[in-house]
């Protein structure tokens, strides 16, 4: 038998006013995504901003949930479950870009593409769900049936098989992971 582990997808609102403005457009509660490897939220990346006080300078980055940034969000997290392989080559593949982060630029072009729902891609360029869904999609899964430079945040929370397994303020659930807390609904 093949165990089973589980990858995260977290989905958060900072608060940001780049996330506000986003919000506007997307009327969605939650508005980045990240990929996480473990509950405890020690080893999250995204696509995002390498300078907290500069929403266009972005890129790969591996996310510190305690940082200023995340201080305030609110946050949904999703567990998928894959085999032990499966969340190998994913690691792997990331470990990899992180290696080469220099190489990886934020799409913000894509972004906006996204948000006028016109398809935008460019090589070595992601934004946070477009390179969530990426990761996915390269072992397979697919994500609500686009592509991933169409992939909104949201439409993590229309695919079955990710299940919600927290639901509040971030900062609680960094104090107190899924054993210490009981699951929260705020929505």
């Amino acid at each position: 038998m093949n165990a089973e582990k589980c990858i995260y997808v977290l989905l958060t609102d900072t608060g940001t006013i780049f996330t506000r403005m986003i919000k506007l457009v997307t009327k969605a509660p939650l508005n980045h995504a990240s990929i996480a490897f473990d509950e405890h939220l020690s080893e999250v990346y995204s696509f995002g901003r390498k300078n907290p006080g500069n929403p266009f300078i972005g890129g790969f980055v591996k996310e510190d949930m305690t940082s200023k940034l995340f201080v305030s969000a609110s946050c949904a997290l999703y567990c998928y479950k894959v085999s032990d392989q499966t969340y190998e080559h994913m690691r792997a593949s990331i470990r990899q870009m992180e290696l080469e982060k220099q190489s990886y630029k934020y799409n913000l072009l894509g972004l906006f593409g996204l948000l006028l729902n016109i398809k935008y891609e460019r090589k070595h360029a992601y934004f946070c769900s477009q390179f969530v869904a990426a990761v996915f999609e390269e072992n397979g899964v697919v994500i609500a049936g686009k592509p991933s430079s169409m992939v909104r945040p949201g439409d993590f929370t229309e695919v079955p098989e990710f299940n919600l397994v927290y639901d509040g303020p971030l900062n609680l659930y960094v104090q107190q992971p899924l054993s210490g807390i009981p699951y929260v609904r705020t929505a």
